[in-house]
């Protein structure tokens, strides 16, 4: 050891002991976990009867060479959410929600060195978490679109097991690597409200790519957007986004549609202020410069919503169905008017692929750098503590999305 390396490590010990009152009599080694450490147990919120969460604390499993541990920094409340608060579709009860979610990894194993899309990761680094394929041998990561998140599990759907932290809506969540084939993504270049919102943006990317098969959904397409929930405001982003214009935004609510014009409506309609089928129709067909719609996207997940906007398609127009993430019930349509003699095109689609995760990233870089306020959609943030609060906020619908967000 040479003068000067023993002249550097006194000017530090004394700096340390400056600082702390004591000199150190070894060197520490830098620590993997944020400031405090890993606590030994994490609070979880278990959905545990119709409308009410208890707050659990569960111990923390060791990290195996292939796990992530990620401290919860903040989870989005889906509409999917809303139904397994209310009426647990699923049978999922007791169980632990969210998977919108989204946090900073704390501790890795050994043998986590990428994410699925191939990029480095270590601790510190933020995550978002996709799907769960197990040992499905149909899915590999750029042959991503086999198969959508329809067969696949997610963290914040799953059965509770003897780990627990299994949910986003949570201070710690535990991604199992190996067999569990857990998919996650490094978004450290995004902040934390864009990272809540991969999720539902994903969605509606697939659902924008879907429409695009049909060869119909072009620049100049004279678009209709039928409900304006999280759903449908964030489709007509992502139409913006692509340079679609003429989009025409129709629900309900006028604070929704005048959320939908700063999103990148042209137009909107109120169906409020319109009685029966016929007089809508020429609604939206005059907001559309006296012409009917070439594409339409139905996000309402409303059977009588889906039966009435084949009337606002001109004949040889499309329609991407994406409303129904549950079983919303039976639409009743006149295939011969509605379907054959429009030669409508219609496409159905549910969440999402983990390509459109990818695509999702620059959707949200692109959609600030135009100035669309996507991160205005949330409305409301409520600490874990809160979480039944958070949840009776979004069954209310007098915000836009809810969030839960940890102090």
């Amino acid at each position: 050891m040479d003068t000067s390396s023993v002249n550097i490590e006194e000017i530090v010990k004394q700096v340390l002991a400056g600082m702390t009152g004591t000199a150190p009599a070894a060197p520490v080694a830098a620590s993997a976990a944020p400031a405090g450490g890993i606590p030994k147990t994490a609070h979880v919120a278990v959905l545990t009867s119709l409308e009410h969460y208890d707050i659990k604390e569960f111990p923390i499993p060791p990290v195996g060479d292939d796990d992530i541990l990620v401290k919860v920094e903040g989870c989005g409340v889906c509409g999917t959410d809303a139904h397994e608060f209310k009426r647990d579709p699923f049978g999922l009860i007791p169980v632990a929600l969210g998977h919108e979610g989204t946090g900073e990894i704390v501790a890795m194993g050994k043998n986590v060195k990428v994410d699925t899309a191939g990029k480095p990761v270590k601790v510190g680094d933020k995550i978002v978490t996709c799907m769960i394929f197990k040992d499905d041998p149909e899915i590999t990561m750029y042959d991503l679109n086999k198969k959508n998140v329809g067969g696949a599990d997610v963290y914040g759907l799953l059965p509770d097991d003897d780990i627990h932290l299994n949910g986003w809506f949570s201070d710690y969540i535990f991604i199992r690597g190996g067999a569990f084939g857990s998919t996650f993504f490094n978004v450290s270049d995004l902040d934390l409200d864009s990272r809540i919102l991969i999720e539902p943006c994903a969605v509606l990317v697939h659902a924008v790519e879907r429409a695009k098969t049909t060869g119909i959904l072009r620049f100049n397409s004279r678009v209709a957007v039928q409900g304006c929930g999280p759903i449908g405001l964030i489709c007509i982003a992502v139409l913006r986004t692509l340079g679609i214009q003429n989009i025409v935004a129709i629900d309900g609510n006028e604070q929704r549609l005048a959320f939908a014009k700063r999103l990148g409506a042209d137009t909107s309609v109120n169906f409020a202020n319109f009685k029966g089928i016929e007089a809508l129709t020429e609604g939206v067909k005059d907001a559309l410069g006296g012409h009917l719609a070439d594409f339409a996207f139905q996000c309402t997940g409303n059977p009588k919503a889906h039966a009435n906007i084949y009337k606002f398609i001109r004949n040889g127009g499309g329609l991407c169905e994406l409303g129904f993430f549950i079983n919303g019930g039976d639409a009743t349509i006149n295939p011969h008017f509605d379907l054959c003699s429009k030669e409508i095109t219609l496409v159905g689609s549910w969440v999402y692929t983990l390509r459109d995760y990818v695509t999702t990233f620059d959707f949200l870089k692109r959609a600030q750098a135009i100035g669309l306020p996507i991160k205005e959609l949330i409305t409301d943030k409520f600490p874990l503590s809160q979480i039944n609060e958070a949840h009776q906020k979004n069954l209310a619908m007098t915000g836009l999305k809810i969030a839960v967000v940890n102090e």
